[in-house]
């Protein structure tokens, strides 16, 4: 999910991106993780590890949706909608 006009995601996006970088932990082997969380919960640094988890968690969410996401329309069909709603629009108000 790239933006080519350089603004951020949105919340949804956001959201989203989490949830699919979820799954993909999950997928990709969360149980081997799990027989970390004892050392981890007795580090002082723990909020930002969280923040941090997050973070990486967003970002495979983005690549996987971006590998997965429906891909833009082709030139052809938007030039084939254009042209379909130009002739809807000039036979209207004929």
């Amino acid at each position: 999910m790239t933006h080519h006009d350089g603004r951020k995601p949105g919340l949804t996006e956001d959201t989203l991106a989490l949830v699919a970088g979820l799954a993909d932990l999950a997928v990709c082997g969360l149980s081997s993780a799990v027989g970390g969380v004892s050392g981890l919960l007795r580090r002082a640094d723990i909020g930002d590890l969280l923040v941090d988890g997050q973070e990486e968690t967003k970002a495979r969410g983005r690549l996987l949706l971006g590998r997965h996401a429906a891909a833009p329309p082709t030139h052809l069909e938007v030039l084939a909608r254009t042209v379909t709603a130009r002739t809807q629009a000039g036979s209207r108000s004929e």
